[in-house]
C-alpha cells in the first residue's frame, strides 16, 4: 500500500526523511554507569530501527549534569565521552532512518529528592496539590546562569553532531527549562527575559541561535513546542503561533507541537482543564489551525495509533506525525501499516481519578514496555499500572544511589 505516509521529506537542511512517521521522544531512564547509553538502549533502539520509522527521536539528554529530569537521565555535556553516544547513532541508524538527539534541561521540575540544582525563570514552584512535595523549590536564574545553560545547549548539540547523530530536537515543551520561560505562569521576570512574548521567548531563540552556529548546516534543528499547557491564563495557541514565526528566519527544520506540564498532563490524555479528549491525536484541533500559518513544517505526537488517525493528521497539512507509546508497544508498527495491518491490542489504559498519579503510573507502563524490548522479549501492554509504578520506584530509588555517587565524584575531562 502506498500513501503520503511513506513518502520523503525534504528539510531546509538538506536532511531527507525516509517516510513521514517518527518515533517521538519517550524518557528512557536507561542509562548506564556515568549517565551514559549502554546495551539496553542500544538494543532498544535497534528494535525501533528496524520496524520502518523514517526517524528516531532519543528520550531527552541532558544539557547540564546536575540537573536531570530523572537520575537514570542520559548526559552529553563537555565531559562526556563520545564513544557510547556514537554507538548509539550507529544502533538508531541501522534500519535506514535517521534519528535526532533531543536536548533537554528541567528546570524546577526536578525530584525533591535529588542533588544538584533546580533552576525556573523565578521561584515559582510545581503545583500539584497533593504531590507538589514531589519536587523541589526553584531559584530564579541570574543572567549569568541564563548565558552558561545556553552555551550548554550549544555543546551537548555540537557533541551529538560528532557522534553521528543526524539532528538535534530542542525540547522546549512539557513544562521544562525553555517552556517555563514561555509561560506567563512561570515567567514572572520585570527583565529583558520576562513580559512581553518576545522577551520570555528570548532564552529558547538564544538557545536556537547557538545551537545552529555551533553544528553544520546539513544537522537538522528541530524545537518541541507546546500547542499550548492546558493550563487557564498559560501558554496558549496564538503563544505558539507567535514562536513559530519568531523561529523560521533561524534555521530551524521542523517544529514538533506536543502539550501540556507535569501540572496538567495533556500529553499523557489528561490535562488539568480538561479541553482535549481522551482520543487520538489528542492536539490535533490546535494543530490545524497552527499549520494555516506555520512558516515552518510541524509534527504531531499525541495519541496517534492507528493508520486512519495517522492519514488524517496528514491530510489536515501537518508534515510529519510521531508515535511514542504505540511505538513502545508495537515497535514494527510502521511496517505493519506499510503492509496493511495495524498494531495487536493497545496498552491498558490508567483511569485512576488522581491526574497526577495516573500520568506517572502512564509513563511507567511505557518504561515497562521499553525495558522488555530492549532485552529482546516481547511487550505486555496488559500489565497492571500499579504494577508498572511500584517497578519503577523501586528502580528509581537504585539510579539515585548511582547518581549521587557520579556527581559527587570527579568527572573526566573528555577525550
Amino acid at each position: 500500500m502506498t500513501s503520503e505516509l511513506f513518502s520523503p521529506l525534504t528539510l531546509r537542511s538538506g536532511q531527507v526523511l525516509r517516510n513521514r512517521i517518527a518515533k517521538a521522544a519517550m524518557e528512557e531512564n536507561m542509562a548506564d554507569d556515568g549517565q551514559l547509553p549502554g546495551g539496553r538502549l542500544l538494543s532498544l533502539y535497534r528494535r525501533w530501527a528496524a520496524g520502518g520509522t523514517g526517524l528516531l527521536i532519543t528520550g531527552n539528554v541532558m544539557v547540564h549534569a546536575e540537573a536531570l529530569t530523572g537520575p537514570a537521565g542520559v548526559v552529553l555535556d563537555e565531559h562526556a565521552p563520545l564513544r557510547p553516544f556514537a554507538d548509539w547513532a550507529a544502533a538508531a541508524k541501522s534500519g535506514g532512518g535517521a534519528v535526532w538527539m533531543q536536548i533537554n534541561h528541567p528546570g524546577r521540575q526536578v525530584a525533591s529528592d535529588m542533588p544538584g540544582v533546580v533552576w525556573g525563570p523565578t521561584d515559582i514552584g510545581v503545583s500539584l496539590g497533593r504531590h507538589s512535595g514531589r519536587f523541589g523549590r526553584p531559584t530564579a536564574m541570574t543572567p549569568q546562569q541564563i548565558q552558561e545553560t545556553v552555551t550548554r545547549y550549544a555543546v551537548t548539540a555540537r557533541r551529538a553532531e560528532e557522534a553521528g547523530f543526524d539532528g538535534v530536537e530542542i525540547h522546549a515543551a512539557h513544562g521544562y527549562l525553555l517552556s517555563q520561560f514561555l509561560s506567563p505562569l512561570v515567567n514572572r521576570r520585570t527583565d529583558r527575559w520576562g513580559g512581553s512574548p518576545e522577551n520570555r521567548a528570548r532564552m529558547l531563540l538564544d538557545v536556537v541561535r547557538a545551537v545552529r552556529a555551533a553544528v553544520s548546516p546539513s544537522f537538522a534543528v528541530a524545537v518541541k513546542l507546546n500547542s499550548a499547557d492546558f493550563q487557564r491564563g498559560g501558554f496558549g495557541a496564538d503563544d505558539a503561533r507567535q514562536v513559530i514565526g519568531m523561529l523560521e528566519p533561524l534555521g530551524v527544520d521542523l517544529v514538533e507541537l506536543s502539550g501540556g506540564s507535569y501540572e496538567s498532563p495533556a500529553m499523557t490524555g489528561r490535562p488539568a482543564d480538561d479541553r482535549t479528549r481522551a482520543r487520538e491525536a489528542y492536539f490535533l484541533d490546535l494543530a490545524e489551525d497552527l499549520v494555516r500559518t506555520s512558516p515552518l513544517p510541524l509534527m504531531l505526537t499525541g495519541g496517534i495509533t492507528r493508520r486512519a488517525t495517522a492519514e488524517r493528521v496528514l491530510t489536515s497539512g501537518v508534515s510529519v506525525l510521531g508515535m511514542g507509546t504505540a511505538l513502545a508497544v508495537t515497535p514494527d508498527l510502521p511496517e505493519r501499516w506499510r503492509q496493511g495491518h495495524e498494531a495487536d491490542r493497545p496498552m491498558r489504559p490508567v483511569t485512576w481519578s488522581d491526574k497526577a498519579l495516573a500520568s506517572a503510573a502512564g509513563m511507567a507502563q511505557v518504561r515497562h514496555q521499553m525495558r522488555r524490548l530492549a532485552r529482546g522479549r516481547a511487550t505486555r501492554p496488559g500489565t497492571h499500572p500499579a504494577i508498572a509504578l511500584a517497578s519503577e520506584f523501586r528502580r528509581q530509588r537504585r539510579a539515585l544511589r548511582s547518581y549521587r555517587a557520579w556527581l559527587a565524584g570527579p568527572r573526566p575531562t573528555r577525550p
